[in-house]
C-alpha cells in the first residue's frame, strides 16, 4: 500500500512538472517571449520591406496592413514553434528547460515553415514577389532575408526573454 502511494505521488509530481502545468512557463511565453518576438518581428518586417515589390508598388495603407499581417503571422509561427519545441524536447518546468535544445527545435520548425510558406506564396500562389534587391537561395528561389529572420529573431527573443525573466 505504501509503495503504491509513492508511485502515485511520483506520477502526480511528474505531471505537475510538465511545461504546460507550470505557470512560470505561461508567464514567460505571454509576458516575455511573445512581446519580444512581436517587436523584433515588426522591426524585421519593416527593415526588409524594400526587398519586396510591395514597397515600390503599394499604397502606404497597403504597406501598413502588410507589416501588421506579416508580424501577426510571425508571432503565430514563433509561438507555435516554441510550443512544438517544448513538446518535442519533452520540456518540464521553466527552471529545467534545456534552452539550447528548445531553441534549436524552435528555430528549425520556424525556418522550415517559413521556407515552405515563402516558396508557396511566391511560386505557387504568387501572392507576393521579391524585388531585385532580395538575395535568393541558390537552388530554390526563396528569399534569404525571411529565412535569416527565423535564425536571428527567435534566438534573440529567447535570449532577451530569458535574461529578463
Amino acid at each position: 500500500m505504501r509503495s503504491r502511494g509513492r508511485a502515485q505521488k511520483r506520477v502526480h509530481a511528474g505531471v505537475s512538472e510538465m511545461w504546460c502545468h507550470d505557470q512560470k512557463v505561461w508567464r514567460f511565453m505571454l509576458a516575455r517571449y511573445l512581446p519580444a518576438l512581436a517587436v523584433m518581428s515588426a522591426l524585421w518586417e519593416i527593415a526588409q520591406l524594400p526587398l519586396y515589390t510591395l514597397w515600390w508598388e503599394a499604397s502606404p495603407s497597403s504597406i501598413a496592413y502588410a507589416v501588421f499581417h506579416c508580424t501577426l503571422g510571425d508571432v503565430l509561427i514563433g509561438v507555435g514553434a516554441l510550443l512544438v519545441a517544448l513538446i518535442v524536447t519533452r520540456s518540464g518546468a521553466l527552471r529545467d528547460w534545456h534552452w539550447i535544445r528548445v531553441g534549436i527545435v524552435a528555430v528549425t520548425f520556424g525556418l522550415a515553415f517559413t521556407a515552405f510558406s515563402e516558396w508557396f506564396n511566391t511560386t505557387v500562389r504568387a501572392s507576393w514577389t521579391y524585388s531585385e534587391w532580395m538575395p535568393l537561395t541558390p537552388f530554390v528561389p526563396i528569399g534569404v532575408s525571411p529565412l535569416l529572420q527565423w535564425v536571428v529573431v527567435p534566438v534573440v527573443a529567447l535570449a532577451l526573454s530569458r535574461r529578463v525573466a
